[in-house]
């Protein structure tokens, strides 16, 4: 076998022997900043901020689908009842208020952090979870008299697109309890670290932004639903 000739691969051996020009040039010198040669690649912090920005923005896509049913669906009520008969608005105006002062005291923990304050950065995250876990329990309280009364998602139109929307967020803020709890525990071991430091400023996006979704669907769903 071994005076057996590959015609192919030896024509491509003496091509490449012969003619200089097909050998591999000499890199091109990288530009800074473009993430190849001696600048890149690069940090994994930028990259999985990257990632995370990308991610948030798939978030808010897909509750802008949402937002999209149920202005369609609003009026399709099937001849059940309607958004004035389902909503409570001091519930939801309470709701609104245990979110907004849970994201108020996340900014505080992440103040903390950047102080490096162990104690303070774990008091105000639990706080947090706490008001965000009463915010899920009276939207869970909410679904389950809904329930009670025989409006479910399956009645009408409007209410698979209520429950829809109302209960995406409400997943997205139970979900992010539990991210929450994981970080609380991840500082008390780790201590501030690079990457610690890092994922709770990617926590603190994630909570915000849930904070601004909910002014729409406050606004939306439980005031001009309301009101209509």
């Amino acid at each position: 076998m071994s005076g057996v000739q590959f015609p192919a691969s030896h024509e491509a051996a003496d091509r490449l022997r012969n003619r200089p020009d097909l050998r591999a040039k000499d890199p091109v010198p990288a530009l800074p900043g473009t993430g190849q040669g001696e600048t890149g690649p690069a940090d994994k912090r930028i990259l999985v901020s990257y990632g995370f920005w990308i991610y948030l923005l798939s978030d808010i896509v897909l509750f802008s689908a949402f937002f999209a049913a149920f202005a369609v669906q609003h009026g399709a009520s099937a001849g059940g009842p309607r958004m004035p008969q389902i909503v409570d608005v001091g519930r939801a105006a309470l709701e609104t208020g245990l979110l907004l002062a849970s994201s108020y005291t996340c900014m505080l923990s992440f103040a903390a952090t950047h102080r490096k304050n162990l104690l303070w950065t774990q008091i105000f995250l639990a706080v947090t979870g706490l008001l965000g876990l009463a915010f899920v329990l009276l939207e869970a309280q909410e679904f389950f008299d809904l329930a009670a009364r025989g409006i479910t998602p399956q009645r009408s139109g409007m209410l698979t697109a209520f429950f829809g929307l109302v209960g995406l967020h409400g997943l997205h803020v139970s979900l992010g309890g539990l991210w929450l709890g994981t970080m609380m525990a991840q500082v008390q071991v780790k201590g501030f670290t690079t990457q610690i430091v890092h994922r709770l400023t990617c926590f603190n996006l994630f909570w915000h932004t849930l904070d601004i979704v909910w002014i729409g669907i406050f606004t939306i769903v439980y005031l001009m639903g309301g009101a209509s």
